[in-house]
């Protein structure tokens, strides 16, 4: 209250904060962010496997075990950078993520140059911290978005890290020859451009990501730091179960996460066995087009279509990807036709959950949630990743595709379950 000339009057409330051009500048720093995150992630992806395989003296059974590393750390990482973007905003804890990726990036060319394959691993998991604040951007571009450009915000940062997401393996020749010349291993190359990107990624969120987007909107909490991360963990998953919607949206990032490591990670070393080793970095480069190209179109799509029915054209999408890649035996065509879909089915699950997990949970759990929305699919990436080289050792590379086909169609299944036995009102962004 205010007291003048002997009237007491109320305090004039203060004057709201006009988002738009705030969030015009974050958009504009999370492009040049995630485009350099984007190249050291893709063009990793495109070696890590055929390193692995190396150290290991050329079997395919552990040659998953680098992939599974990367994405377990990406898991690792999750809680952790949400409860301290919960506690400190964005800008700092996505920095520090990024710079604990560029010392793993190169631990784990330091392990792949001398031999040692644990140092390998122990390197690639701290890598997946970068993978971990790379994924969490597309949560940035949603903080001071209107609901209802929430999945066109998303997919604006997707697509924009289509530049650096497929330089990453179109270069990754170019990074092998570089390291050859410094009198480095042939796959140890992309590993240190791979350190240098992320902390240039660092530099961009640390330098430019002001004002916070989290602190424009009154959603940090100093003492988010007591609440343990298991508590957390439950309490979020708490939240999740509760929202048909939030579960949905959580299986469909998790499900198509799952089918596309698993097939993405052994398509290099398929190829190498049938003598197209060569072309393996441009499949991987076609496929992370299809990830990521197309986002724009995509984030319209959701926010017209509704995210369910997006989730439900994703799976059917990455279905047809995983067929395509069975139907190709030893075509490279088809290869690249077949891991193009897979991406692409990829892409309209990842935006589809996203905007119907953020949309479906309530404004004082959304950070938490979203940190377990990646904890979740980090840990289904990490384990098909794993599983993917004894899989295909023991079995051959279309039961794995063959696999990653069955669980899109039961993502399809449980999306349609959901749009026709929940009531509308209980799936937001629908």
């Amino acid at each position: 209250m205010r007291y003048n000339g002997g009237v007491t009057t109320a305090a004039a409330a203060p004057a709201p904060i006009d988002l738009a051009p705030h969030q015009r500048r974050t958009i504009n720093v999370l492009r040049l962010g995630v485009v350099p995150g984007n190249a050291a992630v893709a063009g990793m992806v495109a070696v890590v496997a055929l390193l692995a395989k190396d150290l290991l003296g050329g079997s395919d059974r552990l040659a998953g075990m680098g992939s599974a590393a990367f994405t377990m750390g990406a898991a690792i990482t999750a809680i952790p950078l949400a409860a301290g973007m919960r506690r400190r905003g964005r800008r700092g804890p996505l920095a520090t993520a990024l710079l604990v990726a560029a010392c793993g990036a190169a631990i784990a060319a330091t392990g792949g140059q001398v031999r040692w394959f644990w140092l390998f691993i122990v390197g690639m998991v701290l890598f997946g911290a970068g993978q971990s604040a790379t994924l969490q951007g597309r949560y940035v571009a949603a903080d001071l978005a209107p609901a209802r450009d929430r999945a066109r915000a998303i997919g604006a940062i997707v697509w924009i890290g289509t530049l650096g997401a497929v330089g990453g393996p179109v270069l990754s020749p170019f990074e092998q020859d570089f390291g050859r010349w410094l009198g480095l291993d042939q796959y140890v190359g992309p590993f240190l451009f791979a350190s240098a990107l992320f902390a240039l990624a660092a530099v961009v969120y640390l330098v430019w990501l002001r004002p916070d987007p989290l602190a424009l909107l009154g959603a940090i909490d100093p003492h988010a730091a007591r609440t343990r991360p298991i508590r957390q963990l439950r309490r979020s998953y708490g939240v999740i179960r509760a929202s048909p919607g939030a579960l949905l949206g959580i299986v469909a990032m998790a499900g198509s996460q799952a089918a596309m490591v698993g097939v993405m990670t052994m398509t290099p070393p398929h190829m190498k066995d049938h003598d197209h080793g060569d072309l393996s970095a441009f499949v991987i480069a076609v496929h992370i087009v299809g990830m990521y190209g197309l986002a724009p179109l995509v984030g319209r799509f959701v926010d017209r279509a509704g995210s369910v029915r997006a989730i439900q054209v994703g799976a059917v999408v990455l279905g047809s990807g995983t067929v395509a890649a069975v139907a190709a035996g030893y075509v490279p065509a088809l290869i690249f036709i077949g891991l193009f879909l897979l991406g692409l089915g990829w892409n309209l699950s990842l935006i589809g959950g996203t905007t119907l997990l953020t949309a479906s949970v309530p404004d004082t759990a959304r950070v938490e949630a979203q940190g377990t929305g990646d904890l979740t699919l980090s840990l289904c990436g990490a384990v098909a990743a794993f599983g993917s080289g004894f899989v295909k050792e023991g079995w051959g590379y279309h039961v794995l595709a063959d696999a990653a086909t069955v669980l899109a169609a039961a993502l399809l299944v449980y999306a349609w379950y959901v749009r026709a036995r929940v009531p509308r009102t209980a799936v937001a962004a629908d």
